[in-house]
Protein backbone atom coordinates (compact mmCIF):
# COMPACT_ATOMS: atom_id res chain seq x y z
CA UNK A 1 0.00 0.00 0.00
CA UNK A 2 1.65 3.32 -0.83
CA UNK A 3 2.02 5.96 1.52
CA UNK A 4 -0.91 8.21 -0.26
CA UNK A 5 -3.33 5.26 -0.07
CA UNK A 6 -2.16 5.05 3.99
CA UNK A 7 -2.79 8.68 4.07
CA UNK A 8 -6.14 8.79 2.61
CA UNK A 9 -7.34 5.97 4.58
CA UNK A 10 -6.55 7.19 7.94
CA UNK A 11 -8.22 10.63 6.66
CA UNK A 12 -11.51 8.28 5.92
CA UNK A 13 -10.98 7.11 9.35
CA UNK A 14 -10.43 10.02 11.27
CA UNK A 15 -14.26 11.63 9.05
CA UNK A 16 -16.15 8.51 10.18
CA UNK A 17 -14.81 9.29 13.49
CA UNK A 18 -16.46 12.10 13.96
CA UNK A 19 -19.09 11.39 11.22
CA UNK A 20 -20.69 8.58 12.80
CA UNK A 21 -21.84 10.42 16.25
CA UNK A 22 -22.53 13.74 14.78
CA UNK A 23 -25.15 11.59 12.28
CA UNK A 24 -26.24 9.55 14.78
CA UNK A 25 -26.82 12.49 17.55
CA UNK A 26 -28.25 15.28 14.91
CA UNK A 27 -30.84 12.21 13.77
CA UNK A 28 -31.64 11.33 17.32
CA UNK A 29 -32.61 15.05 18.47
CA UNK A 30 -34.82 15.65 15.40
CA UNK A 31 -36.62 12.46 15.60
CA UNK A 32 -36.80 11.58 19.10
CA UNK A 33 -36.10 14.64 21.17
CA UNK A 34 -38.22 17.06 18.91
CA UNK A 35 -41.21 14.69 18.38
CA UNK A 36 -43.60 14.49 21.42
CA UNK A 37 -44.96 11.02 20.42
CA UNK A 38 -41.49 9.54 19.98
CA UNK A 39 -40.47 11.57 22.92
CA UNK A 40 -43.63 9.86 25.33
CA UNK A 41 -43.16 6.57 23.42
CA UNK A 42 -39.45 6.29 24.94
CA UNK A 43 -40.46 7.63 28.37
CA UNK A 44 -43.67 5.33 28.76
CA UNK A 45 -42.00 2.70 29.99
CA UNK A 46 -40.62 4.53 33.15
CA UNK A 47 -43.85 4.16 34.54
CA UNK A 48 -43.04 1.10 35.90
CA UNK A 49 -39.38 2.09 36.81
CA UNK A 50 -38.88 1.58 40.53
CA UNK A 51 -36.90 4.54 40.58
CA UNK A 52 -39.14 6.60 39.11
CA UNK A 53 -42.40 5.13 41.22
CA UNK A 54 -40.16 6.02 44.96
CA UNK A 55 -39.36 9.60 43.78
CA UNK A 56 -43.08 9.73 42.97
CA UNK A 57 -43.85 8.02 45.88
CA UNK A 58 -41.78 10.13 48.36
CA UNK A 59 -42.81 13.42 46.38
CA UNK A 60 -46.57 12.64 46.88
CA UNK A 61 -45.79 11.91 50.87
CA UNK A 62 -43.73 14.96 51.76
CA UNK A 63 -46.14 17.18 49.97
CA UNK A 64 -49.15 15.71 52.17
CA UNK A 65 -47.55 15.58 55.42
CA UNK A 66 -46.69 19.16 55.04
CA UNK A 67 -50.59 20.27 55.17
CA UNK A 68 -50.45 17.08 58.04
CA UNK A 69 -50.50 17.63 61.98
CA UNK A 70 -51.09 14.49 64.06
CA UNK A 71 -48.61 14.41 66.98
CA UNK A 72 -47.39 11.26 67.56
CA UNK A 73 -49.38 9.50 64.41
CA UNK A 74 -47.01 11.63 62.23
CA UNK A 75 -44.85 8.90 61.31
CA UNK A 76 -47.53 6.00 61.48
CA UNK A 77 -49.42 8.57 58.67
CA UNK A 78 -46.68 9.01 56.55
CA UNK A 79 -45.58 5.33 56.52
CA UNK A 80 -49.15 4.38 55.24
CA UNK A 81 -49.70 7.12 53.04
CA UNK A 82 -46.05 6.66 51.22
CA UNK A 83 -47.08 2.73 50.82
CA UNK A 84 -50.53 3.79 49.36
CA UNK A 85 -48.79 5.87 47.14
CA UNK A 86 -46.18 2.94 45.93
CA UNK A 87 -48.96 0.55 45.52
CA UNK A 88 -50.76 2.91 43.24
CA UNK A 89 -47.97 3.68 40.93
CA UNK A 90 -48.48 -0.08 39.86
CA UNK A 91 -51.79 0.76 38.22
CA UNK A 92 -52.92 1.43 34.74
CA UNK A 93 -54.12 5.34 36.07
CA UNK A 94 -50.50 5.94 37.16
CA UNK A 95 -49.04 4.73 33.70
CA UNK A 96 -52.21 7.03 32.45
CA UNK A 97 -50.67 10.00 34.38
CA UNK A 98 -47.07 9.27 33.62
CA UNK A 99 -47.85 9.78 29.96
CA UNK A 100 -50.24 12.80 30.21
CA UNK A 101 -47.65 14.09 32.33
CA UNK A 102 -44.60 13.82 29.85
CA UNK A 103 -46.98 14.80 26.84
CA UNK A 104 -46.58 18.19 28.77
CA UNK A 105 -43.14 17.51 29.93
CA UNK A 106 -41.96 17.50 26.59
CA UNK A 107 -43.25 20.69 25.72
CA UNK A 108 -41.12 21.74 28.58
CA UNK A 109 -37.84 20.12 27.44
CA UNK A 110 -38.10 21.52 24.32
CA UNK A 111 -38.66 24.80 25.86
CA UNK A 112 -35.88 24.72 28.77
CA UNK A 113 -33.08 23.62 25.44
CA UNK A 114 -34.23 26.54 23.93
CA UNK A 115 -34.65 29.12 26.94
CA UNK A 116 -32.51 31.42 28.52
CA UNK A 117 -29.15 30.30 30.27
CA UNK A 118 -29.32 29.65 33.68
CA UNK A 119 -32.66 27.32 33.55
CA UNK A 120 -32.69 24.13 34.78
CA UNK A 121 -34.49 21.46 32.22
CA UNK A 122 -37.15 20.10 34.63
CA UNK A 123 -40.34 17.60 34.21
CA UNK A 124 -43.37 18.82 36.42
CA UNK A 125 -45.14 15.94 38.24
CA UNK A 126 -48.43 17.92 38.93
CA UNK A 127 -50.17 16.26 36.54
CA UNK A 128 -49.54 12.72 37.80
CA UNK A 129 -49.84 13.73 41.62
CA UNK A 130 -53.33 15.35 40.53
CA UNK A 131 -54.64 11.66 39.25
CA UNK A 132 -52.83 10.34 42.36
CA UNK A 133 -55.00 12.07 44.53
CA UNK A 134 -58.18 11.67 42.79
CA UNK A 135 -57.94 7.61 43.05
CA UNK A 136 -57.10 7.79 46.60
CA UNK A 137 -59.74 9.98 47.64
CA UNK A 138 -62.34 8.12 45.54
CA UNK A 139 -60.61 4.49 47.41
CA UNK A 140 -61.34 6.14 50.68
CA UNK A 141 -57.47 6.56 52.19
CA UNK A 142 -57.21 8.73 54.70
CA UNK A 143 -55.83 12.46 54.31
CA UNK A 144 -55.65 11.85 50.56
CA UNK A 145 -58.02 14.89 49.71
CA UNK A 146 -55.07 16.95 51.66
CA UNK A 147 -52.36 15.97 48.78
CA UNK A 148 -51.68 19.41 47.56
CA UNK A 149 -51.42 20.02 43.24
CA UNK A 150 -48.93 22.19 42.54
CA UNK A 151 -45.92 22.12 40.49
CA UNK A 152 -43.61 19.74 41.45
CA UNK A 153 -40.45 18.44 39.70
CA UNK A 154 -37.77 16.38 38.96
CA UNK A 155 -34.81 17.54 37.82
CA UNK A 156 -33.11 16.47 34.28
CA UNK A 157 -30.72 19.01 33.56
CA UNK A 158 -29.22 21.18 36.27
CA UNK A 159 -28.69 25.02 35.00
CA UNK A 160 -25.03 24.90 34.19
CA UNK A 161 -25.76 21.75 32.41
CA UNK A 162 -28.40 23.14 30.57
CA UNK A 163 -26.78 25.95 29.25
CA UNK A 164 -23.40 23.89 27.90
CA UNK A 165 -26.17 21.70 26.11
CA UNK A 166 -28.46 24.18 24.98
CA UNK A 167 -25.69 25.43 21.80
CA UNK A 168 -25.12 21.85 20.96
CA UNK A 169 -28.98 21.01 21.04
CA UNK A 170 -29.13 24.14 18.39
CA UNK A 171 -26.66 23.52 16.52
CA UNK A 172 -27.79 19.39 16.08
CA UNK A 173 -31.61 20.34 15.39
CA UNK A 174 -30.38 22.32 12.59
CA UNK A 175 -28.07 19.59 11.19
CA UNK A 176 -31.36 17.23 11.13
CA UNK A 177 -30.16 13.98 9.49
CA UNK A 178 -28.94 15.26 6.40
CA UNK A 179 -25.05 14.66 7.95
CA UNK A 180 -26.22 10.71 8.31
CA UNK A 181 -27.14 10.84 4.36
CA UNK A 182 -23.76 13.34 3.59
CA UNK A 183 -22.00 10.09 5.29
CA UNK A 184 -23.48 7.23 3.58
CA UNK A 185 -23.28 9.23 0.14
CA UNK A 186 -20.06 10.02 0.25
CA UNK A 187 -19.00 6.07 1.80
CA UNK A 188 -20.69 5.22 -1.76
CA UNK A 189 -18.91 7.46 -3.62
CA UNK A 190 -15.40 6.69 -2.24
CA UNK A 191 -15.58 3.36 -2.31
CA UNK A 192 -17.48 3.28 -6.09
CA UNK A 193 -14.79 5.97 -7.16
CA UNK A 194 -11.77 3.17 -5.63
CA UNK A 195 -13.78 0.31 -7.20
CA UNK A 196 -13.39 1.94 -10.75
CA UNK A 197 -10.19 3.95 -10.40
CA UNK A 198 -8.31 1.76 -9.64
CA UNK A 199 -10.20 -2.26 -9.44
CA UNK A 200 -11.68 -5.01 -7.12
CA UNK A 201 -9.10 -5.52 -4.87
CA UNK A 202 -8.59 -1.25 -3.96
CA UNK A 203 -12.56 -1.16 -3.92
CA UNK A 204 -12.29 -4.40 -1.17
CA UNK A 205 -9.96 -2.45 0.40
CA UNK A 206 -11.66 1.01 1.10
CA UNK A 207 -14.51 -1.22 1.80
CA UNK A 208 -12.71 -2.70 4.96
CA UNK A 209 -11.12 0.84 5.86
CA UNK A 210 -15.14 2.07 6.25
CA UNK A 211 -15.68 -0.67 8.38
CA UNK A 212 -12.75 0.03 10.81
CA UNK A 213 -14.10 3.57 10.44
CA UNK A 214 -17.81 2.38 11.69
CA UNK A 215 -16.17 0.58 14.71
CA UNK A 216 -14.08 3.70 15.36
CA UNK A 217 -17.27 6.18 15.15
CA UNK A 218 -19.21 3.84 17.37
CA UNK A 219 -16.70 3.60 19.83
CA UNK A 220 -16.65 6.90 20.09
CA UNK A 221 -20.27 7.54 20.16
CA UNK A 222 -20.75 5.04 22.99
CA UNK A 223 -17.99 7.40 24.96
CA UNK A 224 -20.03 10.13 24.04
CA UNK A 225 -23.23 8.76 25.64
CA UNK A 226 -21.67 7.90 28.65
CA UNK A 227 -19.50 10.94 29.55
CA UNK A 228 -22.70 12.66 28.72
CA UNK A 229 -24.78 10.89 31.03
CA UNK A 230 -21.85 11.28 33.72
CA UNK A 231 -21.82 14.91 33.17
CA UNK A 232 -26.11 15.33 33.16
CA UNK A 233 -26.73 13.70 36.48
CA UNK A 234 -23.15 15.52 38.21
CA UNK A 235 -25.87 18.60 38.92
CA UNK A 236 -28.83 17.00 39.70
CA UNK A 237 -30.20 16.92 43.30
CA UNK A 238 -29.27 13.73 45.02
CA UNK A 239 -33.21 13.42 45.85
CA UNK A 240 -34.01 13.19 41.45
CA UNK A 241 -30.95 11.29 41.16
CA UNK A 242 -32.24 8.00 40.44
CA UNK A 243 -35.41 9.24 38.54
CA UNK A 244 -33.49 11.59 36.43
CA UNK A 245 -31.01 8.60 35.28
CA UNK A 246 -33.95 6.53 34.20
CA UNK A 247 -34.92 8.96 32.29
CA UNK A 248 -31.72 10.22 30.48
CA UNK A 249 -31.16 6.23 29.89
CA UNK A 250 -35.01 5.85 28.16
CA UNK A 251 -34.30 8.80 26.08
CA UNK A 252 -30.73 7.55 24.89
CA UNK A 253 -31.68 4.19 24.48
CA UNK A 254 -32.04 4.36 20.63
CA UNK A 255 -28.11 6.02 20.56
CA UNK A 256 -27.14 2.47 22.53
CA UNK A 257 -29.20 0.68 20.06
CA UNK A 258 -27.22 2.98 17.37
CA UNK A 259 -23.99 1.68 18.67
CA UNK A 260 -24.54 -1.63 18.23
CA UNK A 261 -25.71 -1.77 14.79
CA UNK A 262 -23.27 0.64 14.15
CA UNK A 263 -20.39 -2.00 15.27
CA UNK A 264 -21.64 -4.74 13.75
CA UNK A 265 -22.42 -3.26 10.34
CA UNK A 266 -18.42 -2.05 10.64
CA UNK A 267 -17.45 -5.05 12.06
CA UNK A 268 -19.11 -6.88 9.00
CA UNK A 269 -17.78 -4.66 6.25
CA UNK A 270 -14.66 -5.13 7.45
CA UNK A 271 -14.05 -8.78 7.89
CA UNK A 272 -16.01 -9.62 4.98
CA UNK A 273 -13.69 -7.59 2.41
CA UNK A 274 -10.62 -8.50 4.44
CA UNK A 275 -12.11 -12.16 3.74
CA UNK A 276 -13.11 -11.24 -0.08
CA UNK A 277 -9.48 -9.84 -0.27
CA UNK A 278 -7.63 -12.47 0.69
CA UNK A 279 -9.78 -14.96 -1.39
CA UNK A 280 -9.20 -12.49 -4.50
CA UNK A 281 -5.41 -12.57 -3.94
CA UNK A 282 -5.00 -16.16 -3.41
CA UNK A 283 -6.91 -17.06 -6.63
CA UNK A 284 -5.35 -14.68 -8.64
CA UNK A 285 -2.06 -16.22 -7.37
CA UNK A 286 -3.91 -19.96 -8.22
CA UNK A 287 -3.90 -18.63 -11.57
CA UNK A 288 -0.46 -17.29 -11.63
Amino acid sequence: MSAISAALSAVLLVLLAVLVPLSSLSAWVDLEIDDTDRYVAAVSPLSSDPAVQATVADLVTEEAMRQIDLGPLQDTVREFLHETVRSFATTEAFRNAWDTANQAAHKAVKAGLDGDSGQAVTIDLAPVIDQVKQDLVRDGVPFADQIPVERTEITLLGPDQADELRSSFRWLRYCSIWPAVATLVLLVLVVGIATVRRGLRAGLWTTAVVGAGFVLGATVLRVLVAVGRNRVLDEVPGSDRDAAAAVVDALTASLRTTVWVVLAVGAVLLVGAVVARVLLGRRKAGRG
